[in-house]
């Protein structure tokens, strides 16, 4: 066992050993599938804190020569697949952890102390193979493969540590990936080659060095969907075992959204919460909103707008495709959009092409980022949403039309009233306090049409369903009676408990809102 070479089984032996472990292990399948093929060259990027280095640790406890995993591997989904016993521990793994070359390199080229250090260690295996002692690291695994026949697994962690911690650096940047090409590329000796990131392959214009690579990113996991974070079914069965509310976690850490897996969980944060007992936020453990807030002060047209819709519970359009896969250039709101995506700050959904804020936790960052300037009258509208609540549940349309117009005088700077998607979006954030009880639902199809909001109350709380219905230039009166004559609380079938219905109109020439409120009487 080495430190480079065929590390072994140990660190994912910890993983399975840990008091909650959740088979990924239906990963290794894949990744055999693309051995020896054109589709061998695998960037799986995701942000922090969803397992790509303990993916990893799998795949070299599974391919790596000189242990026998399977005992480890009993039980889990890869043992019931034909390829099992085929791959299993039948290939010398180079394990390349980038961040480590990056911080123990110091004053040294980190493409040189890392060829340095593993051609060290491959010596020690293979030094009969080669004469020459100092040859590049691509040359002696080209000389390896032709004395012995030998095939290699490259697993590389946080490969784009360098583009992230040295961004001023291009010209570093460029020799690295021109090295990574030249020890990957075409050559006959590399069997698989699964590597991990935060951010998809660098690309410079239209192209990228490293273009002999199938990426898989949080704006398209493809085939790897399952594996990117927890799954619906994994964090019910871990919640029933933790005895945690379901729904509740759910609010917290679900909204990572793929074309066929529509809820994927933050991992990490799952983790915590069932071993602490409690919902929090756990992302801080590893991020600083100071990161966030950077991004998102950015000096870009619409991007202040957009951030404020997605608060608002609203999801806006993004172009991903001319972000350059970095975290220095940027052009437009788009890439600062794309890059808040694969750091996990924003939810994507491929299918509309639209960006959002994804849950509970991810809120809090924001809320946490504006809260140190520049953001002033958005603060405001958020700190006097919970007496707009208030005032709602208890019936009071007076205060609660003078709150919404409040909430439309500190965003008027942001936001501008010209339809009913936009009056939408500002009722969204004047009620932003509720998402702490209630699930949002924007355009909840039921009877015949659509219910413009509807708060679902998060089990245990008590409150009562929230149906609003939006008006622009006709009374809140109007608005009511759309949702009954529609039977839009239909779309809450299922629900026992009551439910308000809320009609808010908005008057164009006096700039004023007018709220009318009602209990529902069920109609099914």
């Amino acid at each position: 066992m080495g430190i480079y070479l065929n590390p072994g089984n140990h660190s994912f032996r910890q993983s399975v050993r840990s008091k909650i472990y959740v088979d990924k292990t239906g990963l290794i399948e894949h990744t055999n599938e693309c051995l020896n093929t054109q589709d061998r060259f695998l960037c799986v990027s995701r942000p922090r804190r969803f397992g790509k280095t303990m993916a990893l640790h799998m795949l070299a406890a599974y391919y790596s020569i000189g242990c026998d995993s399977k005992e480890l591997f009993r039980g889990c989904q890869i043992e019931s697949s034909p390829s099992f016993e085929e791959h299993r521990n039948k290939y010398d793994v180079i394990f390349l952890n980038m961040q480590q070359f990056l911080i123990e390199a110091k004053n040294q080229s980190v493409t040189e102390y890392l060829e340095q250090e593993v051609t060290e260690e491959l010596l020690e295996t293979f030094g009969s193979c080669t004469r020459n002692q100092n040859t590049g690291l691509a040359a002696l695994l080209r000389r390896i493969y032709a004395k012995t026949g030998k095939q290699f697994i490259f697993l590389i962690d946080e490969w784009d540590c360098v583009m992230r911690e040295r961004q001023e650096s291009e010209a570093m940047q460029k020799q690295y990936l021109d090295f990574l090409r030249n020890l990957l590329k075409d050559q006959p000796y590399a069997a698989l080659v699964y590597m991990t990131g935060i951010l998809p392959v660098k690309k410079y214009g239209e192209h990228s060095a490293l273009n002999m690579f199938w990426e898989y990113s949080m704006t398209g996991q493809k085939q790897l969907e399952e594996y990117t974070g927890f799954t619906e079914s994994e964090v019910r069965e871990l919640c029933r075992k933790f005895h945690m509310d379901f729904i509740e976690t759910g609010s917290w850490y679900d909204g990572y959204r793929f074309l066929q897996f529509q809820h994927i969980y933050n991992p990490k944060s799952v983790v915590e919460a069932m071993h602490c007992g409690r919902l929090s936020s756990y992302w801080t453990s590893t991020e600083t909103y100071d990161a966030l807030k950077i991004y998102m002060d950015m000096d870009f047209d619409g991007l202040r707008q957009d951030i404020v819709k997605m608060l608002a519970g609203g999801q806006v359009r993004v172009n991903t495709c001319s972000f350059q896969n970095d975290m220095k250039h940027f052009k437009t709101k788009d890439d600062v959009l794309t890059l808040l995506i694969h750091l996990g700050y924003l939810g994507y959904d491929a299918a509309k092409t639209e960006a959002f804020i994804p849950n509970k936790e991810i809120r809090g960052e924001f809320e946490n980022a504006m809260s140190t300037g520049g953001w002033n009258e958005i603060i405001r509208i958020l700190k006097a949403s919970e007496k707009l609540l208030e005032d709602t549940l208890a019936g009071n349309e007076q205060n609660a039309a003078k709150g919404l117009d409040q909430a439309h005088t500190e965003a008027a700077s942001i936001l501008t009233y010209n339809d009913e998607n936009s009056l939408s979006c500002a009722i969204g954030l004047a009620y932003y306090s509720a998402r702490q009880d209630y699930r949002l639902i924007r355009e909840l199809p039921s009877g015949r049409g659509f219910a413009d909001i509807v708060f679902l109350p998060l089990p245990h709380t008590g409150k009562p369903a929230l149906v609003i219905e939006l008006k622009y230039d006709k009374s809140a009166y109007a608005a009511i009676q759309q949702i009954k004559d529609r039977h839009y609380v239909q779309a809450l079938s299922g629900y026992t408990g009551q439910i308000l219905l809320v009609g808010i109109s908005y008057d164009r020439r006096s700039k004023q809102h007018s709220c009318v409120i009602e209990k529902a009487e069920k109609d099914f």
